[in-house]
């Protein structure tokens, strides 16, 4: 008897237990929504098969992965990185919602196995696949962890953008190669882009919706169907990723850049590929230009989403809020997963133990501004092996200055002085920025900028001065040249940094009032070193830093010259096209100095096949009398050396 009680209570405990569970579960599970701490919005809904496999462990499945976890830290720390790698693909497949161990997976592939390879290829087939894997895989199980955001945002701006890596030229190449041909060159306006990509979003959802609402695609459907099939059977139009591609390389030819009207690829091209001559006969007729516009679009909204969990959408409105974003550029895709990170992470980190994580995810983002500010106007040729051309955007100053005012009201209260982070962010950027500025022409645009510091650090600020109540002219003149007496090499610095995006912007962008400036501020530098007061000054050990300086100064234009000739990272192409656009006395000072390097990249490249280098490079008139000057040059420089180490012993003994 007293064992069928115990029983009973036992039930009567068991059901009270499951009625309360059962109760409690919809809290549960809106309060799991809410937090966004499921994959989806109902609980076994979209669930992957390996889930269920993880599942068939039961209980032990939380102390296996913890097991394989530490594991693979130790791993790790043993620099067994291959090994690494396949534990954690089973931890993933077990815990797909372990958001950590997707960022190590991902972090393996692009940094610790790329680099074990032997060439450019391999490496970037490691970085790809480890971006693929947490932005197609990781994301899409974690929707809301801020550490995969942050760390995808990071390879994008370190891996790829930096200069770390030895192969990173090679990764801009590729990066921009697939972006052109994916999204094609964006529209130059800003407002343009953001019509351009809403178009894209505002595409119907499935591809029997496309067709049905647009008669004229089904017919160029049809027509490129039936075309392809014409010389090959097993070839078929599907409306897909394979095909965007292959319509993106068509229309870059059709546009005839620079190597592809050289070598006459799009004839050569209809003559060794049929594919591509019936592809050519279909798109090019006038009567399918609006469907076939419509088609693309369609095709690059899915491949967005499908293949790199990207919203177009999304895509419109950071364009329209934040700055003219080119998708080709490796740093526009570092502010998108930084953003997109901090908009997701503010519904489940909007506590104060959290919220430096979301921080981290605005530094990262503002500074994927920034980069753009510096690089951010491109010029890509996708059949070249050159690296695509990369210009300041002087559009981002404006753009960045309002971003920073969003960040210092979001963080103004976070503890620790959250905002301060990007008020000396803020400063730095926008006092550089009017220096440029007003070394590029605009003065109108330099004087709002210190307009607006003013009310905000100067006379405004929190403790008033008058920093910068000065007139524009006067700011500038204070804000450099009392910092180059301060350290001289900075006077350098600038010098090369003004006349290097003189020559390139004035040559390439016909921004000729640029080039003007920079050529200025440099004669007024080296006339203000001149005639210093220091000019003269020399060390104990016989040193003339200040005559020195003012020596290299005089030759900046033959340096940097020198030095944009002889720069793999500015598209060849381009460096030729500045060469023979400069005056003969400047061709003449660059001439012999970038020659052999020039030849060198010249002879890897297409231009070789239909232009002889000397046609593409002609030496300059004025070579011969260039040479004799030079050769004075360094006689005078080696007589004043060997009197200045005479003059350094006297003075020791």
């Amino acid at each position: 008897m007293r064992d069928r009680h115990v029983q009973l209570l036992a039930a009567a405990t068991a059901l009270a237990a499951f009625v309360g569970a059962g109760a409690l579960l919809p809290a549960i599970t809106r309060t799991s929504d809410e937090a966004k701490l499921r994959y989806t919005d109902v609980s076994v809904e979209g669930a992957p098969p390996i889930v269920a496999v993880g599942a068939a462990v039961g209980a032990l499945r939380g102390l296996v992965v913890d097991y394989l976890w530490i594991r693979l830290q130790q791993m790790r720390q043993d620099g067994h990185y291959y090994d690494a790698q396949r534990l954690a693909d089973l931890i993933t497949k077990l815990q797909p919602r372990f958001g950590e161990v997707w960022a190590f997976h991902g972090h393996n592939l692009a940094y610790n196995l790329s680099v074990m390879t032997s060439t450019p290829e391999e490496r970037w087939r490691l970085v790809n696949a480890g971006i693929d894997l947490v932005r197609n895989k990781g994301i899409r199980y974690n929707p809301n962890d801020l550490i995969l955001y942050k760390e995808l945002a990071f390879w994008f701006a370190h891996k790829i953008d930096g200069v770390s890596d030895d192969a990173h030229l090679f990764y801009k190449r590729k990066f921009a190669q697939e972006w052109h041909l994916l999204l094609g060159p964006p529209p130059a306006d800003r407002e343009e882009r953001v019509k351009w990509l809403e178009s894209i979003a505002k595409s119907p959802d499935t591809y029997d919706e496309l067709l049905a609402k647009n008669p004229d695609v089904k017919k160029l459907a049809d027509e490129l169907t039936e075309r392809l099939k014409a010389f090959d059977p097993r070839v078929q139009f599907r409306p897909d990723k394979s095909f965007l591609m292959n319509e993106g390389q068509w229309m870059a030819l059709r546009s005839n850049p620079g190597y592809a009207r050289m070598l006459k690829l799009h004839d050569r091209m209809r003559q060794t590929n049929p594919a591509y001559a019936a592809l050519d006969d279909v798109l090019s007729k006038p009567e399918n230009r609006v469907p076939l516009a419509k088609l693309v679009a369609y095709l690059r909204k899915h491949v967005l989403l499908d293949d790199y969990d990207m919203d177009p959408a999304l895509m419109a409105r950071y364009t329209k809020e934040y700055g003219p974003f080119d998708w080709r550029h490796p740093q526009s895709h570092a502010f998108y997963w930084a953003r997109r990170g901090s908009e997701i992470g503010a519904e489940r980190y909007n506590n104060d133990d959290d919220i430096y994580r979301i921080m981290n995810d605005d530094s990262t983002a503002i500074q994927a501004m920034q980069a753009l500010a510096h690089s951010g106007l491109m010029s890509v040729d996708p059949f070249s092996e050159d690296n695509p051309g990369r210009l300041q955007d002087t559009r981002w100053i404006r753009a960045i200055d309002a971003y920073f005012r969003t960040l210092y009201d979001k963080h103004y209260k976070t503890r620790g002085a959250g905002a301060d982070r990007f008020v000396d962010f803020h400063i730095n950027f926008m006092t550089q920025a009017i220096r440029e500025l007003y070394r590029a022409g605009d003065q109108e645009g330099a004087q709002q900028i210190l307009d607006e510091l003013n009310k905000l650090y100067g006379q405004g600020g929190l403790i008033a001065n008058n920093k910068y109540a000065v007139p524009l002219e006067d700011y500038v003149r204070q804000a450099t040249l009392g910092e180059y007496e301060m350290v001289p090499d900075v006077a350098r610095t600038d010098v090369y940094g003004a006349l290097r995006r003189g020559f390139l912007e004035g040559y390439l962008l016909d921004r000729r009032k640029t080039l003007d400036e920079a050529l200025k501020f440099s004669r007024d530098l080296i006339e203000y070193f001149r005639t210093s007061r220091f000019a003269d000054f020399q060390t104990k050990m016989g040193d003339r830093r200040l005559a020195d300086l003012v020596s290299g100064l005089e030759r900046s234009v033959e340096f940097v010259l020198a030095d944009i000739m002889t720069d793999s990272e500015i598209p060849l192409v381009d460096r030729l096209t500045i060469y023979n656009k400069l005056p003969e006395d400047q061709r003449a000072m660059v001439y012999d100095a970038a020659k052999e390097r020039l030849s060198a990249d010249y002879a890897s490249s297409p231009m070789a096949q239909v232009l002889a280098f000397d046609k593409a490079y002609p030496e300059p008139p004025g070579i011969d009398a260039w040479r004799a000057k030079k050769a004075e040059l360094e006689r005078e420089r080696q007589s004043r050396e060997a009197a200045r180490q005479q003059d350094g012993s006297e003075r020791k003994r």
